[in-house]
């Protein structure tokens, strides 16, 4: 049974960072390329974040290219979300996902999805 666990959600100040983390158990992590998400109450999900197999590659979208980051460990089946200078419009809640194919997890479609963790930025 697939597993995906997110953490290090909370409450901080714009201005500051915060590190998601995320552990997957259930599968055979180097063969899942990851992604991150965020989705406000009523909208549907976004796409901020995705590594490759092998964390070589990633993408991250212009709307949030100069303060997020993405990594991941391959020894520890975890993948990490880095936020820098957070808004007030980054909060919402975040979800870890896994997904077989690079072109599945980049348009959303990915096979395993996290419970989510919820991020409040205050202005």
């Amino acid at each position: 049974q697939v597993q995906i666990v997110e953490s290090g959600g909370g409450l901080v100040q714009a201005g500051e960072s915060l590190k998601l983390s995320c552990v997957i158990s259930g599968l055979k992590f180097d063969d899942y390329a990851l992604g991150w998400f965020r989705q406000a109450p009523g909208k549907g999900r976004q796409g901020v974040a995705f590594i490759n197999y092998t964390g070589r590659s990633s993408h991250v979208p212009d709307s949030v290219k100069d303060r997020f980051t993405i990594s991941r460990d391959n020894a520890k089946n975890m993948v990490y979300l880095h936020m820098n200078n957070l808004k007030p419009e980054d909060s919402d809640t975040y979800y870890c996902a896994a997904a077989r194919s690079w072109g599945a997890v980049v348009r959303g479609e990915p096979e395993y999805w996290g419970q989510g963790t919820q991020v409040t930025v205050s202005s």
